[in-house]
């Protein structure tokens, strides 16, 4: 096992990690990569289609390789997307490789158009999401990618949460005949001990067991709510961690049986507190009628701190310390 960069976590995260014998893989970003062009070899009608990213997104390789099958548009988000559509709309296995901030706001109508309203089943591959990009800033940070195609009729949102989830989700979406967007962040994954080697689109991974507490989380922080869960266990708590991948269509069965089971539920994401995981799984739970004691962890309404991605989770309590005070702090309400 390859030990995780100090900044990612804390010392007495790291030695967790250690102790647990996790293994640390590649960014999510590298699997996304090597899978696209492993499909690519196997299928010419697949087809990378990226704004200026070839190099942030990894694809350079398979430009070189295929480059019939690589479409450069420059930076030009709005064109990515039209181009992408009118791909597919031809019977080609379209991926729109562009970072998540533009990808997902610059380029926000002719995804709404182009791609979902006209049923065109572009992979939309969002990149150095949520704060990835760090101290360049809000600028450059996705926090409102979820929210914004949650509102969107005819299309799937996943956030994979190690390199198992990225490869299982990038070979789905070469099926899928409907749109989806995938979004990825830059840093080493902790592959997780999920419970079974299964991945689908909608259905959610277990990956600790528990009815103290559930946290639900998705993307790059599932790793720190499983290291809270380990925190909190020696501390008589036994927590059920659910890497909940897809945000939309969100798996409302697992959810309510959490609600059920469990005395609280913490939702963790990189995203804003509006409108993302938190907001989606709180509907479902009232709705269900279960009162569960509930908390959603995100980023706040306010313009993020400035810093490394790292920073900027453990400012905002997404981190296993973080998560294991706001754990502990809700069972207080928990009769």
């Amino acid at each position: 096992m390859s030990a995780p960069a100090p900044s990612m976590f804390s010392t007495a995260a790291t030695e967790l990690i250690k102790k647990n014998d996790y293994e640390v893989g590649k960014p999510n970003l590298s699997v996304f990569a090597e899978t696209l062009l492993d499909l690519a070899r196997s299928d010419r009608q697949i087809i990378a289609v990226t704004s200026d990213s070839r190099g942030s997104g990894k694809i350079g390789p398979l430009g070189e390789e295929l480059p019939e099958q690589l479409v450069e548009v420059g930076i030009a988000e709005q064109n990515l997307v039209g181009v992408a559509a009118g791909l597919a709309s031809c019977g080609k296995i379209v991926y729109a490789v562009s970072p998540s901030c533009f990808l997902t706001a610059r380029s926000l109508e002719q995804i709404k158009n182009d791609v979902c309203y006209s049923d065109n089943p572009v992979k939309l591959i969002g990149i150095s999401a949520g704060v990835s990009y760090g101290a360049l800033g809000s600028t450059h940070h996705s926090l409102h990618d979820l929210a914004a195609l949650r509102a969107i009729n005819n299309i799937d949102i996943v956030a994979p949460a190690d390199n198992f989830e990225t490869e299982q989700a990038i070979r789905a979406a070469a099926l899928q005949t409907k749109p989806i967007y995938i979004r990825f962040g830059k840093v080493p994954m902790v592959t997780l001990p999920r419970l079974n080697n299964t991945f689908e689109v909608g259905k959610a991974s277990i990956v600790r067991e528990g009815n103290d507490i559930a946290f639900i989380a998705t993307g790059e922080t599932v790793i720190h709510a499983l290291l809270a869960a380990e925190a909190l266990a020696e501390r008589g708590l036994q927590c059920r961690v659910v890497s909940m991948h897809t945000i939309k269509p969100l798996d409302e069965e697992v959810l309510i049986e959490c609600g059920d089971q469990c005395s609280a539920i913490i939702t963790v994401e990189e995203h804003m507190v509006h409108g993302g995981l938190g907001d989606a799984c709180a509907r479902v739970l009232l709705e269900s009628g279960n009162h569960v004691a509930f908390r959603a962890v995100g980023i706040p309404d306010e313009y993020t701190v400035t810093g490394s991605q790292s920073d900027i989770f453990r400012h905002y309590g997404i981190s296993m310390e973080g998560l294991t005070e706001t754990a502990m702090q809700l069972m207080e309400r928990v009769p």
